[in-house]
């Protein structure tokens, strides 16, 4: 005899089961609806602009303008790979990028290691709580504290420099020092807050793994080695594909506000000239061409990742 569970569901059976879901989840299907607005107005809707990358949009047509403009097809895409600043624009973003991924990526997992290894509690929770402070601090407010810093008149390391005898460095006016500065200041900001995942993954390991490999002689150092990296790993896999899909998107507003014209050659980003072709100079089918590129390009390598990332660790996003 048959039991209900292998009879199959007819439609009745679904709507009745649906019904009795929605009466069941309605409170958290309604707590839903303001994230899934966000993501239609702000993710969603304005996708219909990328139409302007392939038409002649006039500014001040309103909404209509961006399907009635002229199809001039990939007439954007070869101006800005045929312009002086394509190859310096790539360049600088993906060096940005790049940089800030090997230097700030592995800060947040060994503070995540050294923090778990602590055994007093109280110094434990006030580490955790001074480093993760920055992240809240405006990047307004961080722009200036460096440009304050370094500031060749009264900035506290030209300060230094001139004690021990030195000359004042204009270090917001060189090229080559504006990646330090970006990468350092960035590291310094994120690492603590990008550390909780990890923390909150080592919390999980169960103590008995370590109660066995103390039986088996193992040192602190041992433990991390063969117990607590291998048991990490699946999260540190997931976040880098992750930080992989920003590897071209580098932060605008504060890129935006440290560099200058002086700078350019090392600090300017597909993102901050989108800005001055689109809003400053109302170029606006030549910037979404530019931008519809950087995302292109994004999407293409988060995804070769995360099919690598399958093929030799078993562990992907999708």
């Amino acid at each position: 005899m048959k039991s209900r569970k292998d009879v199959p569901m007819n439609k009745d059976d679904y709507r009745i089961l649906s019904r009795r879901n929605w009466k069941k989840d309605k409170y958290l299907l309604i707590m839903l609806i303001p994230v899934v607005a966000y993501y239609l107005v702000f993710c969603y809707a304005p996708m219909l602009g990328l139409y302007m990358s392939f038409t002649r949009f006039t500014p001040g047509s309103g909404f209509s303008g961006i399907f009635q403009g002229r199809f001039v097809g990939l007439a954007w895409f070869r101006q800005f790979f045929q312009s002086p600043y394509a190859w310096r624009l790539i360049r600088n973003t993906f060096l940005l990028s790049f940089y800030s991924l090997i230097f700030g990526f592995p800060i947040p997992i060994i503070f995540a290691i050294c923090i778990t290894q602590i055994r007093n509690k109280f110094i434990q929770k006030a580490s955790q709580v001074l480093t993760y402070l920055p992240y809240f601090i405006s990047t307004v407010v961080v722009a200036g504290m460096i440009n304050n810093f370094l500031s060749p008149s009264s900035g506290i390391i030209n300060q230094f420099i001139q004690l021990f005898g030195g000359d004042p460095v204009n270090f917001m006016g060189l090229p080559e020092c504006f990646r330090a500065i970006y990468v350092i200041s960035g590291s310094w900001q994120t690492f603590g807050f990008n550390s909780i995942i990890f923390v909150a993954a080592i919390m999980a390991i169960p103590n008995e793994l370590y109660e066995a490999m103390d039986v088996d002689g193992a040192g602190k150092w041992r433990k991390i080695w063969n117990l607590v990296l291998p048991s990490i790993k699946p999260t540190i896999i997931l976040l880098l594909i992750m930080s992989l899909g920003n590897l071209l998107n580098v932060g605008f507003e504060k890129v935006y506000l440290l560099y200058t014209p002086a700078v350019y050659e090392t600090a300017d980003v597909i993102q901050t000239y989108v800005y001055r072709q689109g809003i400053v100079s109302q170029n606006y089918s030549y910037a979404t061409a530019v931008g519809l590129f950087n995302s292109v390009v994004t999407f293409v390598i988060v995804f070769i990742s995360n099919r690598l990332s399958r093929k030799l660790t078993d562990t992907a996003v999708w």
